[in-house]
């Protein structure tokens, strides 16, 4: 397996990117529409884990999920799963499921920040104000949006923030996702 996660990356980096630039360049500039997450090189503010807060998952292990049933994940997404892993650079494992598209199906992001504010920056950097629909459930709060081939479901309480991005154009799934995530890590 280790392998494959050599081979995987790069392609799944560049393609990443590209996707990036494509949506940039072909955005109307008076209402842009957020890419794919991309990893960015240059930290906007340092984690609890040492993480940027625009920091995405990059699987480091093919391992299951420590609080997620990969099964449930395939069934709630609405798609057969193929390959799983984590990413334990995070302080809780950001966990990166796929079906049979290069684009991962579902990534979740649990992060511990060392404040509110920063918990916050992470919700605003996943789901921008502009771009999304408030969500809220139980003291939860964030947003939930929609855009050309992903969709995503992120919210804030406390220091804790969870993201979670779907291949799938309907909110509920990565909103059911976050919140199956929180029950399972008791925050």
């Amino acid at each position: 397996m280790d392998v494959m996660r050599h081979s995987l990356l790069p392609s799944l980096t560049a393609c990443l990117i590209g996707i990036g630039f494509a949506v940039a360049g072909c955005s109307d500039a008076s209402n842009p529409t957020p890419s794919t997450p991309v990893v960015s090189s240059v930290p906007h503010t340092d984690a609890g884990d040492g993480l940027p807060i625009d920091a995405t998952a990059e699987v480091s292990d093919w391992e299951d999920c420590p609080y997620l049933d990969t099964q449930w994940v395939a069934d709630t997404n609405g798609q057969r799963m193929t390959r799983w892993g984590v990413d334990k650079r995070f302080s809780t494992p950001a966990c990166v499921f796929w079906s049979y598209p290069e684009d991962p199906q579902a990534t979740v992001l649990v992060r511990q920040m060392p404040s509110v504010e920063e918990a916050r920056a992470v919700v605003d950097w996943a789901a921008p104000v502009e771009d999304t629909e408030l969500a809220e459930f139980d003291g939860w709060s964030g947003g939930r949006g929609v855009f050309e081939d992903h969709t995503v479901f992120a919210v804030q309480k406390d220091n804790h923030a969870v993201v979670v991005w779907s291949n799938q154009l309907q909110t509920l799934k990565p909103q059911l996702i976050a919140q199956e995530a929180i029950k399972s890590l008791g925050l």
